[in-house]
């Protein structure tokens, strides 16, 4: 038995069975074009409907059909809408389609007990607004019900220990929130409570691995744990100790603009399917208690039975280009056969979008293709690499302009979870850390580089070849040493992956000049502008009058101005699509 999770591998010649991300396995397979290397492949959490997920069901459905008829997939997932998988699964037979096989497994040890608001009436007096609404948020009063519940849950636990005549444990409450201000909020009300003895700790994906463990401690005797968390405690994150589930039924999801295709969260009310995902984080090793904080009615009628899948919302670029190197047939077409198909013009804007990067070229097979295109260098760069588009196209950039190093950092950076730590309660600390490596550039990107620069420099010089020192030093840089550790294991494996394309980098210059490293930093920012356009921003206030006297009636969309560089030459000029962009000369 092995695995292979990201940078992670223990694989060996006579290993029978591998545990692997869905992300490794749908390389292997994109790489391979058939699923022949496996007997079985079995698919765990299917009901969270990513990207990822949804296109690698599509992919293995399609090589079951063609050459890899033999290989058995097994579904699973606690929340699943089996026929709906079933029917898509469907295998061909005679003249009909016969569902693919459903077995059903009991696998839960103790039961748990659903409450909604009407029945927290008897128990914990309160008035619901009558704003309380479609509207997806918290209101006050909400936030008081949920300081009751928790409060009253002494009570319960008092008529238990007579009824059976035990002394037992205060059971821990795990509270899912949509976000991280709202934690705050509640962290900071509960934690006020010094008397009602309470471990309060928060849980999302910015905190660091120290708070993330605490979660996992056995309080102290008398005490009850809270756990205040996002949705990453549904299926990532399982305590087992979790007695009562507290749920305000709501999550932020990631949609995509239309116009800059970029990404943002925004607060909805969660799907029946999460919420029951939740619900399930109680009952592990005792009776467990579910309490969502909405009506029974609202649930029934205003709650949605499943959330929008990721394929309808996100960006498709790399999907697109996957589709590409498997080269069955147009996108449009393979991805019309998903379990959720995306919208056809979102598909169609998605592939301009690859023609104007430079993925894609403007015909297929010498034929021009508005729907279509071959993979360009470029596009096979970018689908070779384990990052985000413009993370891609960072690199390539970045080697022309002999910065490699530097978007090789902050390509892996960007990639992982932030390696800057932000502990609960100390992110004035933090950000000031933060902002001294950025070197007065107010860039993340460039505090970035300069951190990592600092860490690995660090190592070299062998002033961290103890993990207690190295663990001081993090502390106090505030780093996290696990997660730029990580950072720069993809670093390394990044830079193995461009070198297939001839792309070589070498850290060891070490000229400190000070011309050299502000013309370096310069060029590392228009390489930056030119990766992530059209996403800009600019600081301090502009007027319109004065936006549009710069402007000069030029789209804003693809129109740079630039300031302030009458220090160096500007004697290059290239054009890429959609924009003209001046450059030092070197």
């Amino acid at each position: 038995m092995e695995y292979q999770v990201g940078l992670e591998k223990e694989v060996g010649a006579d290993t029978q069975l591998t545990y692997m991300t869905t992300g490794v396995l749908l390389q292997k397979i994109v790489n391979a074009k058939c699923l022949t290397e496996f007997t079985h492949i079995f698919i765990d959490e299917v009901h969270e409907r990513t990207e990822e997920m949804d296109f690698l069901l599509l992919v293995v459905r399609k090589l079951l059909r063609t050459n890899s008829r033999y290989v058995k997939v097994i579904l699973m997932s606690a929340t699943i809408n089996c026929m709906e998988f079933a029917d898509y699964f469907a295998v061909p037979f005679r003249t009909t389609l016969t569902p693919a096989y459903v077995f059903e497994v009991e696998g839960v040890p103790y039961s748990v007990d659903e409450y909604y608001l009407d029945d927290l009436k008897e128990l914990i007096h309160f008035q619901i607004s009558p704003s309380f609404c479609n509207e997806p948020k918290i209101l006050p009063e909400v936030y008081n019900i949920a300081e009751t519940l928790i409060l009253y849950f002494d009570e319960l636990e008092n008529k238990e220990n007579r009824s059976t005549g035990m002394s037992l444990n205060r059971g821990s409450v795990l509270v899912f929130l949509p976000g991280l201000a709202e934690i705050n909020h509640l962290h900071e009300v509960l934690s006020s409570m010094v008397q009602k003895r309470l471990h309060v700790y928060p849980l999302h994906s910015s905190v660091t691995l120290e708070e993330q463990s605490n979660v996992f401690l056995t309080p102290v005797p008398g005490y009850r744990k809270i756990i205040l968390s996002t949705n990453i405690a549904e299926s990532s994150v399982t305590v087992s100790d979790v007695k009562y589930v507290i749920d305000f039924c709501l999550t932020r999801h990631l949609v995509c603009d239309e116009d800059t295709n970029y990404q943002s969260l925004r607060l909805s009310w969660a799907s029946k399917m999460s919420c029951n995902q939740r619900k399930g984080r109680a009952g592990r090793v005792s009776k467990g208690y579910c309490y969502r904080l909405v009506t029974r009615d609202f649930w029934t009628h205003c709650i949605p039975d499943h959330a929008v899948p990721e394929m309808q919302r996100c960006p498709l670029g790399n999907t697109v280009l996957k589709v590409k190197l498997l080269d069955m047939g147009e996108p449009r077409a393979l991805l019309a056969s998903a379990l959720s198909p995306p919208n056809l013009k979102d598909i169609e804007r998605t592939v301009l979008l690859l023609k104007e990067v430079g993925a894609l070229s403007v015909e297929m097979k010498g034929v021009d293709n508005p729907y279509d295109g071959d993979l360009t260098f470029l596009g096979k760069v970018l689908a070779y690499l384990p990052v985000d588009l413009h993370l891609g196209k960072l690199i390539v950039i970045g080697h022309v302009f002999g910065c490699l190093e530097e978007c090789l950092i902050i390509a892996a950076a960007l990639s992982l979870k932030n390696f800057f730590a932000m502990p609960f309660k100390q992110h004035l600390e933090g950000y000031r850390s933060k902002m001294e490596y950025s070197d007065g550039t107010l860039s993340d990107c460039i505090a970035l580089v300069n951190a990592f620069k600092a860490w690995r420099s660090c190592r070299e010089q062998g002033q961290l070849r103890f993990p207690r020192a190295e663990l001081e030093w993090g502390k106090s840089n505030y780093i996290q040493i696990k997660r730029i550790k990580e950072v720069a294991q993809l670093h390394e494996e990044l830079k193995e992956r461009v070198q297939c394309f001839n792309m070589c980098t070498d850290h060891t210059n070490g000229c400190t000049n000070e011309e050299y490293v502000h013309k370096q930093r310069f060029i590392l920012q228009v390489v930056l502008a030119g990766a992530f356009y059209p996403n800009y921003f600019t600081f301090g206030p502009v007027s319109e009058e004065i936006a549009m006297k710069e402007l000069a009636r030029k789209d804003y969309k693809t129109t740079v101005v630039a300031k302030g560089l009458t220090k160096m030459p500007l004697t290059k000029c290239f054009i890429v699509p959609g924009e003209s962009r001046k450059v030092p000369s070197e």
